[in-house]
């Protein structure tokens, strides 16, 4: 190959032995070729520890279209990664892309000149990983003037996400014995707080600076709470919980009590409030 266009690949490189420290120390995250031909699993595992403009680009070119690189032939997953790079808005590392040396590549390949309605964004260079299972809910607030984001899962943790840097912040909020179904947020005390609901029959209250649960949990309904809002009540902070139970309730957050009845009318499942 010429100078200046796409590296040669050791050996190491197309058997896919490269390690995770090895991929990042020699920045092959940015290298098309490795890209293109190696395992699917393997450049996922490492495209979080990307760093630098290079990097971050290769990284969300290559989760633009993820779930279609599992199981593709490495020709197909080079037309991908051309076209997603191209929707970037960079037509050079398309070009790169296209250059490099494919099993089973057509004779008469095609490549992007330009591309239009991208439909992707920068601010997907950063993907939130550490959850094990699936992600059930989403919430957004601020803390300490920051954007973040609050996920609650099956693998039964809310986890707290700085969306400007892409990483979560602390460890993960424990306490659901199940699902984590549903997450609000809202304020207490000047404090940002995160209302979960889980099929462990319960919603929990945790202050998001601290990471740490408020109080008990709050118990009442008979199944899973699947929905969770919050809303404020005379200047006071309430969660409003829905459940399987057929059931809504609402609760005081700064007294973590049931305020009222339960509201009922409903004849199956409440599934969002």
């Amino acid at each position: 190959m010429e100078a200046g266009t796409v590296p040669i690949m050791s050996d190491d490189l197309r058997s896919n032995n490269l390690c995770h420290e090895d991929a990042v120390a020699g920045g092959w995250l940015a290298d098309p070729e490795w890209l293109v031909n190696t395992d699917p699993e393997r450049v996922m595992a490492v495209l979080d520890s990307a760093l630098g403009p290079e990097e971050l680009l290769a990284a969300a070119v290559y989760r633009a279209s993820a779930h279609l690189h599992q199981g593709a032939e490495s020709w197909v997953r080079q037309q991908l990664l051309g076209l997603d790079a191209a929707r970037y808005g960079d037509v050079a590392l398309s070009a790169r892309i296209a250059a490099v040396p494919a099993a089973g590549k057509p004779t008469a390949p095609w490549g992007v000149e330009w591309a239009t309605g991208g439909l992707v964004s920068s601010q997907f260079r950063h993907a939130l990983t550490g959850h094990i299972d699936f992600v059930q809910a989403v919430a957004t607030t601020s803390m300490d003037g920051r954007p973040v984001a609050v996920t609650g899962s099956w693998d039964s943790t809310v986890r707290v996400w700085d969306l400007a840097s892409g990483k979560q912040i602390g460890e993960p909020l424990t306490g659901h014995t199940g699902t984590v179904c549903a997450v609000a947020t809202t304020v207490l005390d000047g404090r940002p707080i995160a209302v979960s609901g889980g099929d462990d029959d319960t919603a929990r209250v945790w202050d998001l600076t601290t990471g740490k649960q408020i109080g008990e949990p709050l118990t009442g309904h008979a199944h899973p709470v699947w929905a969770v809002a919050t809303a404020m009540v005379d200047g006071r902070p309430v969660a409003v919980t829905g459940s399987c139970d057929k059931k809504v309730r609402m609760w005081d957050l700064t007294t973590r009590q049931p305020i009222g009845k339960p509201l009922t009318g409903h004849t199956n499942d409440v599934w969002a409030v």
